[in-house]
């Protein structure tokens, strides 16, 4: 298996070991060169040509077919106890889906812990419907001819909040002990290749190929990056929800998978929500 590389500064060339002695011809020549490339990443035509794709297929999102779907099945009597999800309390009070994921994740105190939307749904699937634990884990991400029932069930909540200002409490002890379990998560060293959260995401001007990486431990970044998900990715054509996308961001750095709704993950997305507050949702949206 190939050592995957880690992300490198954008238009940037980092000699590997060595000193080298360069005359005032070869340092005006190498300024010359990283800026022609600087100059060419600003008119990249390959970047502005998936912009501009995205901006095409926005007003008409595959992911609002999951949220057809998604809107049947909470409105649908399943489980063993016969009974749907409209009574499921998702912050704002039995019932309310409207501007509920704007203020997740959060603490319940039904259940004495900080919980993001999906794992939120879930345990409304369980202790609401009657589905076990176990049956939710089976499969808690889906296939683009096969989608799981919380991709379809969590596009259509956070649909919801289109259009509405993230708003991410931080008032209880255990949302502060989250963001913080989380910030800790995001800058952990560890696997095979001693890989972070921030190796990727902790620095300006960062890039993978032609993808630019957002530096996660900035507002601004933040915001960009989380109102957008759940997302509908082109190269895949399905919904990810976030926990998918922690989870990938872990194989990618050849860490353990971990647990489908565990207390870390939960912690990593109240860490970018709470860095991200203040902007717009505007998921789902589309992805490369």
């Amino acid at each position: 298996m190939n050592r995957p590389k880690p992300a490198t500064k954008s238009g940037g060339i980092y000699p590997e070991g060595g000193t080298m002695k360069f005359s005032i011809v070869a340092i005006a020549a190498l300024a010359a060169a990283w800026a022609g490339t600087a100059l060419a990443q600003a008119k990249d035509p390959t970047i502005a040509g998936i912009e501009k794709y995205r901006e095409m297929l926005g007003d008409d999102n595959p992911a609002e077919l999951y949220e057809a779907r998604g809107e049947q099945a909470w409105k649908k009597k399943a489980g063993p106890k016969n009974v749907s999800l409209e009574n499921c309390d998702l912050g704002l009070g039995p019932g309310v889906v409207k501007g509920a994921y704007a203020q997740t994740p959060r603490y319940f105190a039904d259940v004495d812990r900080v919980m993001d939307m999906e794992t939120r749904i879930n345990w409304c699937r369980m202790t609401q419907q009657g589905i076990s634990e176990a049956d939710i884990r089976k499969r808690p991400f889906g296939s683009a001819d096969k989608p799981s029932e919380i991709e379809d069930l969590l596009t259509y909540v956070v649909t919801a909040s289109k259009g509405m200002t993230m708003n991410v409490p931080s008032n209880h002890p255990k949302e502060r002990a989250a963001y913080e379990l989380g910030q800790a998560v995001f800058h952990m060293r560890a696997g095979p290749y001693d890989f972070s959260c921030a190796t990727c995401h902790g620095e300006d001007n960062l890039r993978i190929r032609l993808q630019e990486l957002p530096n996660l431990t900035k507002s601004e970044d933040a915001k960009r990056a989380y109102i957008g998900w759940p997302a509908y990715r082109v190269s895949t054509s399905r919904v990810h929800t976030m926990q998918w996308r922690i989870n990938d961001c872990f194989r990618q750095q050849r860490l353990p998978e971990p647990r489908y709704m565990s207390e870390a993950v939960n912690a990593l997305i109240t860490y970018m929500a709470q860095t991200g507050n203040g902007a717009e949702y505007k998921g789902p949206a589309l992805k490369r």
